[in-house]
């Protein structure tokens, strides 16, 4: 949980010290446009940003009933915000799995990718596929 919002968090605190800076400096419009560019970047890269996840034997159940793909993705990873917001509201019709909150999810990624971790790993009808393209994974939801 905690390796999950290490980013963010991080981005938060360089933009309270940039805001602080520019303050010093007598910019405090500045000051008050870096720590929401800070801001946006961290709600960006934080777990918020996306759908709520699920364990991976519980989206492996769901997705047996309703045919809907399984999304493996981690905080952090430029791919699967990539993924996240070029499928806009129709991410919510996929089952998300945060890898780093679930050792069985982790499991699953590195037995589809040969023994690495490398999200966003999509299941799409038991089969699975790497950093597919998100039209492509728009046109796998039922």
């Amino acid at each position: 949980m905690v390796r999950g919002w290490t980013l963010p968090v991080v981005f938060l605190a360089c933009g309270i010290a940039s805001a602080f800076r520019q303050t010093a400096q007598g910019s405090t419009g500045g000051a008050v446009t870096l720590f929401l560019l800070f801001l946006f970047a961290a709600a960006l890269l934080s777990p918020l940003a996306f759908p709520r996840s699920i364990g991976a034997a519980e989206a492996r159940r769901r997705s047996e009933a309703d045919g809907r793909p399984i999304v493996y993705w981690r905080p952090g990873c430029r791919y699967c915000l990539r993924l996240r917001l070029r499928l806009a509201r129709d991410a919510r019709r996929l089952h998300w799995v945060n890898i780093w909150r679930d050792p069985e999810g982790a499991a699953a990624v590195r037995a589809a990718t040969g023994g690495d971790e490398t999200v966003p790993t999509v299941v799409v009808a038991g089969s699975p596929h790497v950093n597919p393209d998100p039209e492509w994974v728009r046109r796998h939801l039922p």
